[in-house]
């Protein structure tokens, strides 16, 4: 017989930080956040910090209460689905230093702090062992170098590959697509993945190097669609999948995977 986990013995809590009200939802206490708002129904929002409920004024707390029980499927869902995620990218955090590791190209590579190169020199390495990464990146900077000298050489490299690589497929899903691209321009966006103008310009966010190349494809090929079809119909879609058939995939790990912070 299986040894329960601890999460089995101590449910986890839920307590936004604003919360001056509690429900008690299955086996979880959940603290939320209040507020009476001009709305015709009962709303509800799970997001980083937790859940927040709003209600008109003639709705009773009696009402509230058990609409937050018709709900409490959906809220526990989303707010362990908030707490996993928050768990992720406390993981991915970096401490920049010799011997840290990142993804690049869907690939791990290791920082090796060597004065002896000039820049940045990746080295594919000899194939490794199973599972242990085979990619270093060579800083040209001593052991002594800050993490923020570390950061700032390791983002310069990554946003020099995101252009050679980015350029390449966008010229070549041009072609695919029958588009011209006159200008492709990296982006640093906090919410955009990418962006095109009629006029031919596209804007691609660096930091799509770090996924493997399936999903870049994806995002070029999303964006160079939209210089045919500035919208996102069926037609769109359509322009999509005739180069990309299961872009699906492609577009589900661009939405689940948690990026190292760079900061």
């Amino acid at each position: 017989m299986p040894m329960p986990t601890a999460s089995a013995i101590n449910p986890p809590r839920f307590h936004h930080p604003r919360a001056h009200r509690q429900v008690t939802l299955g086996e979880h206490r959940v603290g939320y956040e209040f507020r009476r708002a001009r709305r015709r129904s009962i709303g509800f929002v799970v997001g980083t910090e937790g859940l927040s409920v709003s209600a008109p004024r003639w709705v009773s707390m009696n009402e509230v209460d058990q609409a937050l029980q018709a709900k409490a499927g959906w809220i526990l869902r989303k707010l362990h689905e908030q707490r996993e995620r928050s768990d992720r990218l406390q993981a991915a955090r970096i401490e920049w230093r010799d011997g840290t590791s990142l993804p690049f190209l869907g690939e791990t590579v290791i920082l090796v702090l060597d004065p002896r190169v000039t820049g940045a020199v990746l080295d594919p390495g000899g194939g490794g062992l199973p599972g242990v990464p085979s990619l270093t990146l060579h800083l040209g900077l001593p052991q002594s170098a800050s993490q923020d000298q570390i950061r700032e050489a390791v983002q310069s490299w990554l946003q020099r590959q995101a252009r050679r690589v980015f350029e390449a497929r966008c010229e070549h899903f041009a072609q695919a697509l029958g588009v011209r691209v006159r200008r492709m321009s990296l982006s640093s966006a906090a919410t955009r993945w990418g962006s095109a103008s009629a006029d031919g310009s596209v804007r691609l966010n660096w930091r799509l190097i770090h996924f493997a190349m399936p999903v870049i494809d994806y995002v070029v090929t999303h964006e160079l669609a939209h210089l045919r079809e500035m919208n996102h119909s069926s037609a769109f879609w359509d322009v999509v999948r005739s180069v990309l058939p299961d872009f699906e995939r492609s577009r589900g790990a661009l939405r689940d995977e948690v990026l190292p912070a760079l900061e």
